[in-house]
């Protein structure tokens, strides 16, 4: 499952490719439906990302098969094959002994993590810790009417959890068990790491398509977003409106004495 997510634009521009070699017509109009499907999967996204790293590729390469007419066509199918290869064994081996090195204690359950500065109780995997995307606004609603447990969403209000500081979701990072050390400077925007953090328990599920998670802190300048961080450390604003699949949240709440 792993190397299908990671590889997945890889095998779908080779496919298309061998597609718009063989039929010109019908690799024209899939590159042209491919991008306006990432643009609409990848919506909320920067346009120097999704525009210019994947809509514009995507139509740029089907005009090419459309028009180009390489010669010998067996060549062409040969260096559409194998050069992805290649790059794939080059870029997937390191890769994939990094995220094979990544600690997974299969423990969805709640997690106590400590830090030089507080503890806190990370919600279990539920509507406290979805595997789906979910809007900040949405987010901090599910927090509010959490059960102790995390595992209901109850009618009235509870104010057990919320979502965490900048501050707490960066220090909470860890990388191989050993907290990551992580300090966030807010004037700067930026945070800083003794260990780079990875996609690691007990702060992450390994295998969820998740990668972002909301903070409760909004933008002091524009309050129509807030930070998130990812599993590498980052920061980033991200308006609050924005809901997509790997973009969702983990409740948390103060240990108990």
């Amino acid at each position: 499952m792993l190397l299908f997510q990671y590889l997945l634009f890889a095998w779908l521009f080779t496919v298309l490719a061998l597609i718009g070699l063989r039929w010109k017509k019908a690799g024209l109009v899939v590159h042209l439906l491919s991008g306006v499907f990432c643009f609409w999967f990848f919506r909320g996204a920067v346009f120097s990302v999704v525009g210019l790293m994947v809509v514009i590729p995507f139509i740029v390469l089907g005009a090419l098969y459309y028009f180009g007419e390489p010669i010998p066509k067996r060549l062409a199918y040969i260096i559409i094959i194998a050069v992805p290869l290649i790059i794939i064994t080059a870029i997937s081996i390191p890769q994939g002994v990094r995220i094979s090195k990544r600690v997974n204690d299969n423990d969805l359950g709640i997690r106590v993590i400590k830090t030089l500065n507080y503890s806190l109780s990370w919600a279990p995997r539920g509507p406290g810790w979805p595997d789906r995307g979910v809007s900040w606004e949405e987010a901090c609603r599910i927090c509010v009417h959490l059960s102790a447990d995390g595992k209901n969403v109850m009618i009235e209000p509870q104010n057990i959890w919320r979502l965490p500081t900048v501050e707490e979701a960066v220090g909470s990072m860890s990388l191989r068990y050993n907290n990551s050390e992580g300090r966030w400077n807010e004037e700067e925007g930026k945070a800083y790491y003794k260990y780079i953090p990875d996609k690691e328990s007990p702060l992450w599920d390994v295998y969820s398509k998740v990668i972002y998670y909301w903070t409760s802190e909004t933008v002091a300048d524009d309050d129509r977003l807030a930070y998130i961080v990812v599993y590498n450390g980052g920061v980033y604003k991200r308006a609050k409106i924005q809901n997509q699949s790997y973009l969702s949240f983990r409740a948390v709440k103060a240990t108990a004495d």
